[in-house]
């Protein structure tokens, strides 16, 4: 199973079978968003199926602490849950699932030549979370994201999210790079393929895929305030003077 805990954010893979249904719980003091990868479910008698994750938007439910979303599989699917870590929040009372839909999913078309790419709103404004923030992102080949670099570590006014990313590439053999970065000075670089997962906690972290694969990457952010906000790298923001 690919798997990634930290402090305050954590994603698991899910296999599911056709057969029997399985219940999918987020823990007692923290919430969750599980996201439909591709495959075909039912979840709470709402049926949703996803060919490709480079094809199709997203289906997804986001849990309050303690909920519960009974799954049935109707082939093999594979799924994403990414859930928060120690975060001691208590749901409201009468709290329950809320599910969200392939049109519920906002789409951005963001950056410029060399750093394009489209941003897909899963787990943002749609679900009443109090520290979970989910979505995606795909690059075309050669284009990189998160660019210009920022972050959101807290570290420049900005709210403090850990975040943790999920790749996906659609050719087999396809590869990317993922860079972090501080202000002082540490770094380091990541070579990611089909399946990585790699979570930072601080500093800037743009990422590239390589001519002639579209990469995708599931993303999710855990924190207070719970804001998609960031702190571009100064460095790099005369970049947008030039288009």
């Amino acid at each position: 199973m690919t798997r990634y805990r930290g402090e305050q954010v954590a994603f698991d893979l899910l296999r599911v079978e056709p057969g029997p249904a399985r219940v999918v719980e987020a823990p007692a003091s923290d919430e969750a968003v599980l996201v439909l990868l591709h495959g075909e479910i039912e979840w709470n008698g709402v049926r949703a199926t996803r060919a490709s994750v480079f094809d199709e938007r997203a289906s997804a439910v986001y849990l309050p602490p303690g909920c519960s979303v009974t799954v049935t599989a109707g082939q093999l699917s594979e799924l994403a849950l990414v859930t928060t870590v120690a975060a001691r929040i208590a749901a409201p009372p009468g709290a329950v699932p809320t599910i969200v839909g392939p049109t519920d999913v906002v789409v951005h078309d963001r950056g410029e030549p060399g750093w394009r790419r489209q941003v897909y709103d899963i787990a943002v404004d749609q679900v009443p979370a109090r520290r979970l923030l989910v979505g995606e992102t795909v690059n075309a080949p050669g284009e990189w994201s998160s660019f210009p670099p920022h972050k959101h570590d807290g570290g420049d006014g900005e709210p403090a999210l850990e975040e943790v990313y999920y790749y996906r590439f659609d050719r087999p053999g396809g590869f990317g790079l993922q860079g972090i970065y501080e202000a002082d000075g540490a770094e380091r670089a990541e070579f990611v393929r089909d399946g990585s997962v790699v979570g930072f906690a601080r500093g800037y972290h743009p990422v590239a895929a390589a001519p002639g694969y579209r990469l995708y990457y599931l993303w999710a952010l855990a924190g207070v305030p719970r804001r998609l906000a960031m702190h571009e790298d100064p460095a790099h923001t005369w970049l947008h003077t030039q288009h």
